[in-house]
């Protein structure tokens, strides 16, 4: 079978609300990657690492702990579900595909309408990676020869 193209969009997030359903390690990079685009940012767990805890108390995410409900989805223009539940998740996925909100399932790539990318950013240049969730190893190698790549010629642009 061969795998799908994502289309590699960029978005304004700016004024958007994004839903991170989670509140591990994985939930905790989303959250930190998306902060660096929009402020929304909801993320949900019953129990979450220090440090979304901490991004909570600062005001960089409205942090709640407790059990998601469909109704956190209500203003959602994205929802990333980054929990180690599967029913959880394809509840999330079945729910979101019902308001027509986009879905990113972490653990399950046949349930994602987008990949979350890696990213290297610098000044106003933004560059995302992905493997179309095949190879995640793979998609971070390229990220980094292409941030090498970019400090060599900023480096170079001073001379």
């Amino acid at each position: 079978m061969k795998t799908k193209r994502y289309f590699p969009m960029f978005i304004d997030l700016s004024d958007k609300n994004v839903v991170v359903v989670g509140g591990g390690n994985i939930a905790t990079r989303r959250v930190k990657t998306l902060l660096q685009f929009t402020r929304n940012v909801t993320a949900i767990a019953p129990k979450v690492t220090e440090e979304l805890r901490g991004l909570g108390t600062a005001g960089y995410v409205n942090l709640i702990t407790r059990p998601v409900k469909r109704s956190d989805f209500q203003t959602a223009y994205m929802v990333i579900a980054a929990t180690n539940d599967w029913k959880l998740n394809d509840e999330i996925y079945r729910v979101c595909k019902e308001e027509g909100i986009y879905v990113n399932i972490a653990d399950d790539k046949s349930k994602c309408d987008f990949y979350f990318p890696g990213i290297y950013m610098k000044d106003e240049m933004v560059v995302g990676i992905t493997a179309s969730g095949l190879d995640h190893h793979k998609a971070k190698k390229v990220r980094i020869a292409i941030q090498k790549a970019m400090e060599e010629a900023a480096e170079n642009d001073k001379e």
